[in-house]
């Protein structure tokens, strides 16, 4: 068979890389869990008129078909979901009737998108979403909770190596009522123009305000110096009426933020910050916003982000409101395990013993200490060539497999520390590896 061609964006991890991803994920579950979360997991594919926006179809979407399709098939073409709200959101109204509400659930699978790949971003990655969601009304303490959680999930993550996170948090009803109180209209196109304020500089972003929103230029200043407000703590709101704008959604929008800072640092200080630039999800979220950015590693973007939606999903008769955030794991990966990485896991299987076998004839004595070893918790294997004892150490050596069990060692069974070259008698039902040895585990990558 020719060799496939490599397709770039879809992320392949080595062994040892894998286990590292497996603990992000495991420590992710645990967080989530701890706070009540359920898990979910839902179908790949989704109808793709409900993977549209606004009626388009997004060419980010991959489309799924069947070599072999039949004629009915075309009536309800298929798409691999890009993200994990949009199957969740079908999920809540076909279970409603059987839901306890507010329901709080974790998903932690793959999405694909078609855009281009590049540092950090990838076309099939695996995404960490939390959401909560009521129906008909959802209380606003649970989006100081959202936040809160994801920060606690990033805390677990130190054990990797994982910097500390910022959590940026916005308004929708903020940045609307300023707009409005200025005296513009198009508020989408204020939030296209503001969310570029980092990648071309306000004096760009004031030409584009001017062209695409209309704004003359002391509605441009304003909307700069809005912008450039952020504060950990509720006193950014001074500062907003400062600028001498008012609107009753302003108002709402400024009380909202500053009970969430408030909030959230009496719990977790300093972790959310008001920043009043974050635009991007504010065309579509109804309430808060959030964005988190990797302290030293801020060029990556931001690896958390979510929001409130008033209508997460409805039926016509009912309407399930909801607020939630989505981790991005590979790009987290992307850094872990990268061109500078971070972590590694201490071998690449999970084996902790190998059991040599010099003779065939023996393989029945080994597998028989192997099932004796494994009876009682610990990773082994065989070998699976009988050899000298040399070539059974090398086996080892290059899994990183720590110990290797010798069936006619001088005193009998023996076991041998491949790393220390300690070797002592062992008895397969009472020999233990340290606690440490026993299966892999994730280290920070030492940079001396």
């Amino acid at each position: 068979m020719a060799q496939a061609a490599r397709l770039s964006g879809f992320p392949e991890w080595l062994p040892a890389d894998r286990i590292v991803e497996e603990r992000v994920i495991d420590l992710l579950k645990h967080t989530f869990e701890l706070n009540g979360f359920a898990a979910l997991h839902t179908r790949a594919v989704e109808p793709i008129s409900a993977l549209a926006k606004d009626g388009e179809i997004d060419k980010e979407v991959f489309a799924v078909s069947r070599l072999h399709a039949e004629p009915g098939d075309a009536k309800n073409p298929l798409g691999l979901h890009f993200d994990l709200t949009v199957p969740f959101a079908r999920y809540v109204v076909e279970n409603a009737g059987r839901l306890p509400f507010p329901f709080k659930r974790y998903q932690i699978q793959p999405v694909w998108r078609g855009e281009r790949p590049q540092d950090g971003r990838y076309r099939e990655f695996i995404q960490a979403d939390i959401d909560i969601v009521a129906e008909d009304t959802l209380a606003e303490h649970f989006e100081v909770e959202v936040p809160l959680v994801m920060a606690q999930a990033f805390g677990e993550l130190a054990e990797l190596g994982v910097p500390g996170v910022r959590i940026l948090a916005n308004n929708r009803k903020l940045i609307e009522g300023f707009t409005r109180g200025i005296g513009l209209t198009d508020i989408t196109a204020v939030l296209r123009c503001i969310d570029k304020l980092d990648k071309i500089g306000p004096a760009k972003v004031g030409e584009l305000l001017a062209a695409q929103a209309g704004a003359d230029e002391s509605q441009q200043r304003r909307l700069l110096e809005f912008a450039r407000i952020e504060s950990t703590t509720g006193a950014f709101a001074e500062e907003v009426r400062a600028l001498g704008v008012s609107d009753p959604l302003l108002d709402e929008g400024l009380e909202s933020l500053s009970r969430l800072l408030d909030a959230a640092n009496r719990q977790q200080p300093g972790v959310v910050v008001a920043q009043l630039k974050i635009a991007r999800g504010l065309d579509y979220y109804t309430g808060s916003v959030y964005e988190t950015q990797l302290i030293g590693h801020e060029a990556l973007g931001s690896v958390a982000s979510g929001g409130r939606y008033d209508s997460l999903a409805s039926t016509g008769k009912r309407t399930f409101p909801g607020v939630g955030m989505s981790l991005g794991v590979s790009r987290l990966m992307s850094r872990l395990v990268g061109r500078d990485r971070m972590v590694e896991a201490s071998r690449g299987v999970p084996t902790a013993v190998l059991v040599a076998v010099t003779d065939d004839a023996a393989r029945d004595e080994a597998v028989d200490v192997a099932s004796r070893l494994r009876a009682r918790g610990i990773p082994v294997d065989v070998a699976p060539a009988a050899s000298r004892f040399g070539k059974q150490i090398k086996f080892a050596e290059r899994r990183g497999i720590p110990f290797v069990w010798f069936l006619d060692g001088e005193t009998g069974h023996e076991v041998k520390d491949i790393r220390s070259g300690e070797q002592v008698s062992a008895d397969p039902l009472l020999w233990t590896p340290p606690a440490e040895d026993l299966w892999p585990t994730v280290r920070t990558v030492s940079r001396d």
